[in-house]
């Protein structure tokens, strides 16, 4: 949690607000290429990319 903290610090300090939906972004896409692995949705995922 520290490393959140840290983040949204750096952030506020910087105005650096516009990186955080590219963020947010990278991590659910992440998610669910982690989640959907081992799924039957996987070849439906991959093609989006």
């Amino acid at each position: 949690m520290s490393f959140l903290a840290e983040l949204w610090k750096f952030l506020k300090v910087r105005k650096k607000f516009w990186l955080l939906p590219i963020i947010l972004v990278m991590l659910l896409l992440g998610g669910l290429l982690i989640l959907a692995q081992g799924s039957a949705v996987a070849p439906f995922i991959y093609t989006l990319f």
